[in-house]
Order: C-alpha cells, then sequence, then structure tokens
C-alpha cells in the first residue's frame, strides 16, 4: 500500500478521526491530557495498566470512528531507530481497513531532534511495491496528515524526498524484468535524467572499440543488445574541485556466457545490474536535492549471453588500461565489466576517491550473509569513512583483505591476469584483486561487492522484499557527513 504525505494541514473533524501520538518508552501519558476528554483519558489510562508496555505501538478505539495510536520513543533514540518505528508503523497498519491518520508533532519530547523526518523516512521506504505488471494493482493508499511544530522543515522535506526517489528509482530498475530492461532501454532511462540537470554521455560499442575497452566489450558481444559505458556529472558547487565518483556494474541479466549458469534461480540475475542501479540512484538523489558537491556516477551496461559471437573460456584481450586478461570463466564478467569502467573514470576524471558496486561474487555472501557489504579498499581514511555511514544508515559494510600475496592467485601464464582464481577459495578478494590492478594512479578506492545486500527474499527493516536499493542512503550519508 503506498503512502501520502500532507504537511500543510490543521485539525478538522476528518482527519481527528484516527490521531497519532508519541509517548515515552513507559507509556506514560500525562502530558497528553489536553488532547483528550476527562473519560476518553481515564479509559486509555486504564487500558495502559493492562496492556504489554514492551509492545512499540498500541491502538485503543474511542469509538466506531476514532482510535487513539500511541507510539512509544526512547529517550536516546537514534536516526535509524526512528526510521526503523516509522517502517514498523506502516508494517502495522498496511493490511488494517484504517488508512487516514494525523500524526501530532507537538507530542515529542523537545530533546528529540529531527525525529519526525527520519520515522516518515522509515515509513515510506517500507511502503514501496513494485507492482507495474500485475493486471490488478493497489488503489488504496494510507494517507497522513502530519501537524504541530516538530513537522519536518521543508529542507528536510526536499532532502528526504530526493533519497527516497532515488532509492526507489534504483529499487525500480533492478526489480525490472531483463526482457524489458536491456543495455539499450537502460540507456533511454538514465538519458531521462537529463531534465533534472544531470549531464548524460552515452558511449556506445564503436566508441568504445575506438577506446580500446575490450574487457567490458567482450562480456556482451554475446549479446543482439548493444554494450555501452554512461556516464552521469553533477556539477553542485562552481568550483573545478575533483569530483567524487561512483562506478557501477551494470550486467542487466548474466547467464553465465559460454560459463553457463544453473538453470536454477538464474531468474535471479535480472538483479546483476544492482551496483548500476545505486549509482543511477544516488546520482538521480544529488541532482534532485541539489547536493553542494561535484559528482560522476559511471556505469557499464551489458548483458552476457551465451550467443554465436560469445565470449570463450580461454580468449585473451586487452582492457583500456593497456593490461591483458586471460579469460577462464565468462561467469566472472563483472569484474571484467568494472576494470575498463575504473581505468577510464580514473583517467577521465581524476576524483577525489572511487567507490565502486557491484554483486560480483557468490562468495560474499557465504562470508557475509545478507547483513553486510563486502567493502575492499586501498585507504583507511575512505574505509573509515563508509563502516561509520554504513551503521548510521544501517546499509553496513564490513572491511575484508587486500594482500599482494594474493596477486598470485590470479597471474596468468599466458597474459598480464586471469579473471579468476582456479585454485579456488578467496573468492571475494581475489575478484577485489583484480579490480585492484585497475587503479593506475593510486586514486584512493573502495569496492563494495553487494551480492547479499541488493535483493531480498524475505525483506529488512526498510524494505519489504525484492530489490533494496542497498547503498543509495549509504554513499548519500557519506557525501553529506564528509564531503559537502
Amino acid at each position: 500500500m503506498s503512502v501520502q504525505i500532507n504537511y500543510k494541514v490543521s485539525i478538522s473533524k476528518k482527519n481527528s478521526e484516527n490521531v497519532v501520538f508519541f509517548v515515552d518508552d513507559k507509556f506514560r501519558i500525562s502530558s497528553l491530557k489536553k488532547y483528550f476528554s476527562k473519560t476518553e483519558y481515564s479509559y486509555i489510562s486504564d487500558l495502559i495498566n493492562i496492556n504489554d508496555k514492551k509492545k512499540r505501538i498500541i491502538t485503543y478505539d474511542i469509538s466506531s470512528k476514532k482510535k487513539i495510536v500511541l507510539v512509544s520513543v526512547k529517550e536516546k533514540v537514534s536516526n535509524s531507530g526512528a526510521e526503523n518505528l516509522g517502517a514498523r508503523f506502516y508494517e502495522y497498519f498496511k493490511n488494517s481497513k484504517i488508512n487516514y491518520f494525523t500524526i501530532n508533532t507537538d507530542t515529542l519530547p523537545k530533546t528529540i531532534k529531527n525525529f519526525t523526518s527520519y520515522f516518515l523516512h522509515g515509513l515510506k521506504l517500507k511502503s514501496y511495491i513494485f507492482e507495474k505488471y500485475k493486471s490488478k494493482k493497489q488503489k488504496e493508499k494510507i494517507i497522513i496528515n502530519v501537524i504541530g511544530k516538530n513537522k519536518p522543515s521543508n529542507v528536510d522535506q526536499i532532502r528526504f524526498k530526493a533519497i527516497e526517489e532515488g532509492t526507489f528509482y534504483g529499487r525500480d530498475l533492478v526489480s525490472e524484468p531483463g526482457n524489458i530492461l536491456h543495455p539499450d532501454e537502460y540507456v533511454k532511462r538514465i538519458s531521462s535524467l537529463k531534465k533534472i540537470g544531470l549531464k548524460i554521455t552515452v558511449y556506445n560499442e564503436k566508441k568504445l572499440k575506438k577506446l580500446g575497452m575490450n574487457t567490458l566489450l567482450g562480456v556482451g558481444q554475446g549479446s543482439i543488445r548493444g554494450s555501452y559505458l554512461v556516464t552521469m556529472e553533477w556539477k553542485g558547487v562552481k568550483s573545478n574541485s575533483k569530483p567524487l565518483a561512483f562506478v557501477g556494474k551494470g550486467v542487466c541479466f548474466d547467464t553465465g556466457g559460454i560459463s553457463l549458469k544453473p538453470a536454477k534461480f538464474m531468474e535471479d540475475m535480472t538483479y546483476d545490474m544492482a551496483g548500476s542501479a545505486t549509482v543511477v540512484g544516488l546520482m538521480k538523489s544529488l541532482a534532485l536535492r541539489k547536493a553542494k558537491v561535484n559528482a560522476v556516477g559511471v556505469v557499464g551496461l551489458v548483458e552476457n549471453m551465451p550467443g554465436g559471437n560469445a565470449q570463450r573460456p580461454g580468449d585473451i584481450v586487452k582492457s583500456y588500461s593497456g593490461k591483458t586478461v586471460e579469460i577462464l570463466n565468462t561467469d566472472a564478467e563483472g569484474r571484467l565489466v568494472l576494470a575498463d569502467a575504473l581505468t577510464f573514470t580514473e583517467e577521465k576524471y581524476k576524483p577525489k576517491f572511487i567507490v565502486d558496486l557491484a554483486t560480483l561474487t557468490g562468495a560474499i555472501i557465504v562470508s557475509l550473509g545478507s547483513e553486510y557489504a563486502g567493502l575492499f579498499s586501498n585507504d583507511d581514511k575512505l574505509s573509515d569513512q563508509l563502516i561509520d555511514v554504513g551503521e548510521k544508515t544501517e546499509e553496513k559494510v564490513w572491511r575484508m583483505p587486500l594482500n599482494k600475496n594474493f596477486d598470485k592467485l590470479i597471474d596468468s601464464k599466458n597474459a598480464d591476469m586471469q579473471n579468476i582464481n582456479y585454485v579456488g577459495g578467496a573468492g571475494s578478494t581475489t575478484a577485489a584483486q583484480f579490480l585492484q590492478r585497475f587503479i593506475l594512479n593510486k586514486t584512493p578506492w573502495a569496492h563494495l561487492d553487494i551480492a547479499g545486500m541488493a535483493f531480498s527474499k524475505y525483506g529488512g527493516a526498510l524494505n519489504s522484499g525484492g530489490a533494496t536499493g542497498y547503498g543509495v542512503r549509504l554513499l548519500n550519508k557519506l557525501i553529506e557527513d564528509y564531503y559537502e
């Protein structure tokens, strides 16, 4: 059920039927006396003594037409705690017949700052649904009127709406089936973002061949669809300061190529472009909120198919960097896409740092499950910043090792390197070690392996299952806290 939030409202008979009040974690309601009649106050007081106060949300039917909702807020609630409480509020009411609420923000303790903004943000994030291809769509929506002095400021409303739209855009992209969102269509959708102020540049196959991006092109050569590199530039400050760079893997569907994947669960490979979706969603958010930063997003868009012209195991290709790669497994394709994209980004934009995101290895799911993205980096400062904002947004990362001793596992007898470790073990680390070879000028760089985070079968705190949009909020927070 979708959510509509209204801010420019005042109490009327219609919107006072279901009112939400905030109370402390002991459910003390003495401060709410002025909002109730004596009979109502006495009635609620008696029921509170009976109810389990460990609950965070309790509802009381005052009459057939009036419901009181009490939401318990801890004294030192974190921003992520407020978001989670908002998400819980949505879960509590999404399947009920009640869909019209007034939230009274005057009942929040004065010591809690910006709670309403984060509460409503969590509620909105949890409400996302992808029903584009369902013949019967949900028509009902939850309507929330927000009143009181603790309403989100206009600045916060714009900021959170931008983050939500970027996150939802990323989720939409990941949710699309492969027959719809192939590279040709993906380019059109990214190009449509010109209207919000992003500078979009598309490099098609002809341009990529001229540039020598053969590792990227090799992945897509078995598909009837085109292969592309797309850049999105946001100039939020007038100075020519070095931009922040974000690079995403955009394998729109991954069959594994000639090294074909098993049929079971191959349908999930529509989300092998989730790294690119995060980058696109982030760039949309930055443009919508007019972030005071210079940033660039770069995505490599391909489809990995086992066609008659497909890349073969044993092929050797020359990358944009000039380094050669022996292809031992065509299903280790994401690192080939990123290899050219990383070197290109570093050379063209000379950024302050590069963060790349990719659903790169199943091994990272074995290591970290669906709780943390794997973080690999050549820079302690950037790593510490990502870990910090990961905790704040609950889009957590866990740093994994990089070491020159791993290089021997990807050295090739026939080329400069091979695209997999045939010995076995350390699958995520050797993939990251491979990528690191394409950072040529010691630019601070971090690789986020999001294979366990991009898609959720069962849902998480701020999503209801399916595409999560992981990384948009994480990287937005990185920019806000450290670079704006």
